[in-house]
Formats: C-alpha cells, sequence, structure tokens
C-alpha cells in the first residue's frame, strides 16, 4: 500500500508547484530546504532532491555550497567558473599590479553574493598560487602576481 502513496511523477508536480511560487514571488531568492519539501508534501527526501534537481536541469535553480539552492530568474544567469577563477579575474578586471591592494573578504562576498568562508577558501587557493600575499589580521592582502600567461611573457 505504500507504494500507491507516493504515484510516479510526484516530483514533477513538486517541481511545477515550485515554479509557480518563484514565478508568483520575485523576491522568493532561495528555495525551500528539503526538509520543508518534505514536510509540506508528505513525500521522502530522495523525491524532494529529484525536485531540486528538475530545477537545476532547467536553469531555474544552482546549487549554493553550505546553503539553500538559489533561484535563477531569466537574465540573472551568472558566470559559473570556479570562485577562485572569478577572484582572481578582479586583478585584471580592477588593472590591478604588483604591490597593489586587494579588495576584502567582505567586500568579495558582497560583489559575489556569497559567504566570507566561501571567499577566504578562494583567496587561500590564490595566496597557495603565489598570486596573492598571506592572510594577516590588520593588514590587508596585496597582488604579488599576475593571473594568466599574457602577464607572465
Amino acid at each position: 500500500m505504500s507504494q500507491e502513496a507516493s504515484p510516479r511523477g510526484t516530483f514533477l508536480k513538486i517541481a511545477d508547484a515550485v515554479k509557480a511560487e518563484i514565478d508568483a514571488s520575485p523576491e522568493v531568492a532561495e528555495l525551500p530546504s528539503a526538509a520543508e519539501l518534505m514536510r509540506a508534501h508528505g513525500v521522502s527526501r530522495g523525491v524532494a532532491l529529484r525536485v531540486f534537481g528538475v530545477l537545476e536541469k532547467e536553469g531555474r535553480a544552482e546549487r549554493v555550497p553550505g546553503g539553500r539552492w538559489r533561484v535563477i530568474r531569466p537574465g540573472q544567469e551568472r558566470d559559473r567558473r570556479p570562485l577562485a577563477e572569478l577572484v582572481a579575474e578582479v586583478i585584471r578586471s580592477e588593472n590591478l599590479s604588483v604591490g597593489d591592494r586587494f579588495p576584502s573578504t567582505s567586500a568579495l562576498a558582497t560583489r559575489f553574493g556569497v559567504s566570507r568562508p566561501t571567499v577566504a577558501k578562494a583567496l587561500d587557493k590564490l595566496e597557495a598560487a603565489g598570486l596573492l600575499s598571506a592572510s594577516q589580521q590588520g593588514k590587508q592582502r596585496t597582488v604579488l602576481a599576475l593571473p594568466g600567461r599574457e602577464e607572465r611573457s
């Protein structure tokens, strides 16, 4: 009997309901958690996760490491490169030179719409690659080298 309680395609119906909520409320920026979907629709975690998969495949949502799924609206698609690459791109986009001060973790978190710890991990990668100085309390990071092959020749 329990197999009859969850007809095939339930996750598609729930995905349609979530899309309708997104379309009806422009202020919605995050999807409900898996637990909230499970409670609201009386489904298993696997079904809830399939809902997220449908929304991701359709380009309506994206996974946020350590957080809820983010809603993607038409025209709001973002650069899918790893954050470390996007942060390294700041050196080029702001025409920074070796020795220049690099933007703070807080400023980068705001700019890229991610948490400060997430930015800190990306900065650690750039530090390990030799592009940025080490992090020290009270001292702003500086550019040690320019990224990309064009600048190294």
